[in-house]
């Protein structure tokens, strides 16, 4: 059975480990990021510009400037910050112990509302091992379990068959076309509009995947 570690002071939910799910791939576990990713993020980030750049918001610069390891330590303090306030909770994807990725859950609301969107992205050089779909299903669990949530929202856009293939396993419906949403690689793109409740997941999403063969626990 997979398992949460949770240590220091920090809001609902985080910081917190989680795992671990054995794919086909290996074994994936989520971690909360640190200052010392720079280099592996960036180097992650330039290999994989063509697979992501599609899919990700138009940005200031180029993707390498971006992406330049000196542009990691102020992000990790904006990231820092807000999950310390209890606003997002940005994890590292770990296959077998090596950083492949990100998992992120952003705009937490709390009160009557209780929801948040949930985005990823693996390397390349893993996909379609199941990686993608482990995390995402570990972070679920994460959110409608210590986090405290009810409703995970996920944008994709339409032509992003591998995503929403994701979300599908793990049991996010559509919901509706979101039009125009987003600032994608400088055009404004329409989104399909994914989302879970709580009440959606019998057992958890990771026991759920397990059943369905994609998965062991470890």
């Amino acid at each position: 059975m997979f398992r949460w570690l949770s240590g220091g002071e920090g809001s609902p939910g985080w910081p917190a480990s989680l795992g671990p799910l054995r794919t086909r791939g290996g074994t994936v576990t989520l971690r909360p990021v640190k200052m010392r990713d720079g280099k592996t993020w960036s180097e992650l980030r330039i290999r994989n510009q063509n697979s992501l750049l599609p899919w990700e918001p138009t940005g200031v610069g180029s993707w390498a400037d971006r992406h330049q390891p000196g542009s990691w330590p102020p992000l990790f303090a904006v990231l820092k910050s807000e999950a310390k306030r209890g606003t997002i909770l940005p994890f590292v994807i770990e296959l077998d112990g090596q950083y492949v990725g990100q998992l992120t859950v952003g705009n937490i609301q709390r009160g009557a509302v209780r929801s948040a969107w949930i985005g990823y992205w693996v390397d390349d050089t893993h996909s379609g091992k199941g990686i993608a779909t482990a995390a995402v299903a570990l972070g679920v669990d994460h959110c409608f379990g210590p986090v405290g949530l009810h409703r995970l929202d996920a944008t994709v856009q339409p032509a992003n068959d591998a995503s929403q293939k994701v979300l599908k396993n793990i049991g996010f419906r559509q919901e509706g076309l979101l039009v125009r949403y987003m600032d994608v690689n400088k055009r404004w793109r329409d989104h399909m509009l994914f989302a879970l409740t709580a009440e959606e997941v019998v057992g958890s999403a990771a026991e759920a995947l397990v059943r369905s063969g994609r998965a062991s626990f470890q």
